[in-house]
């Protein structure tokens, strides 16, 4: 049985709307990024408490913190960053998400990522021991422009920091958008370090982003292999159908619906079960 999840603000900025959307989907869990407006991890206390109650209210978890970690350049200053990682634990805690979603650094357009291999290595280890230590599992997502941005990259990233609260999100649209072919060039290597799934596709022509399924992410071969390999974990709708961007994404909700009815018929076509 997998488990749907989705990125909510990209139903609606208020956080009702979101809920009650999600929760006419059938889910039973969302990924917060923002509510009102505000990135989730700018909330201040009062309105992290009226989160906690609206989710509550509608009887839906959190499965991830969709922070903004890791989404800064990699020459840009870093403690004041880590002690932002410290906060994204903190309210990871309070509203009972397991995982937060980071990513690798941007990287100067044009230069070599491999260059600022060190660095960013270095800094990952900093985040996934603060993880470490709020016993919370990172997910590093395939980003673009980020210096985990294609396999190898990502590969490199969670074999050299070398810790169990470092694990992988598989996103096939941004592996689209920087030229990847998903499920035929990073699944193998990938797969023993995947712990969570975005659900996003995209053309490989242009990059434009479409329903699963309606794109060049490999995605009903990549559920095929997941059903196959026992994978037990969450499958979250992170659509961007109206628009995207560096810090996030939006499609509405009858877009939001149409990226659901796309993603769970695939699943049913595949007479995999899902909740």
């Amino acid at each position: 049985m997998w488990t749907l999840s989705g990125f909510a603000d990209e139903i609606s900025p208020d956080l009702d709307e979101q809920c009650e959307v999600a929760k006419e989907l059938g889910l039973r869990y969302i990924e917060v990024r923002s509510a009102w407006g505000v990135n989730i991890l700018d909330l201040d206390d009062e309105q992290l408490q009226l989160m906690k109650t609206i989710l509550a209210r509608h009887d839906l978890g959190v499965s991830s913190i969709g922070s903004p970690i890791g989404k800064i350049h990699i020459d840009d200053d870093f403690p004041p960053h880590l002690e932002r990682m410290r906060h994204a634990a903190g309210v990871a805690h309070f509203l009972g998400a397991p995982y937060i979603r980071i990513f690798s650094f941007f990287q100067t357009p044009g230069t070599d990522p491999d260059q600022k291999r060190a660095e960013v290595i270095e800094r990952m280890r900093a985040l996934a021991r603060v993880a470490e230590e709020a016993d919370l599992i990172l997910l590093h997502e395939n980003e673009k422009e980020i210096y985990g941005d294609i396999p190898r990259r990502c590969l490199d990233i969670v074999r050299s920091v070398g810790s169990p609260h470092l694990r992988l999100a598989w996103d096939p649209a941004n592996f689209v958008q920087v030229g990847v072919k998903p499920y035929t060039e990073g699944y193998a290597v990938l797969r023993p370090h995947l712990e969570y799934v975005q659900i996003k596709d995209a053309l490989a022509a242009d990059g434009t982003v479409v329903p699963a399924g309606e794109g060049d992410g490999e995605v009903a071969r990549t559920m095929q292999a997941l059903r196959h390999d026992g994978f037990d974990g969450f499958f979250s709708l992170e659509p961007h159908l109206a628009e995207g961007h560096a810090t996030g994404g939006f499609s509405g909700p009858d877009n939001f619906r149409r990226a659901w009815l796309a993603f769970t018929g695939l699943l049913t076509a595949e007479g995999i079960e899902y909740a």
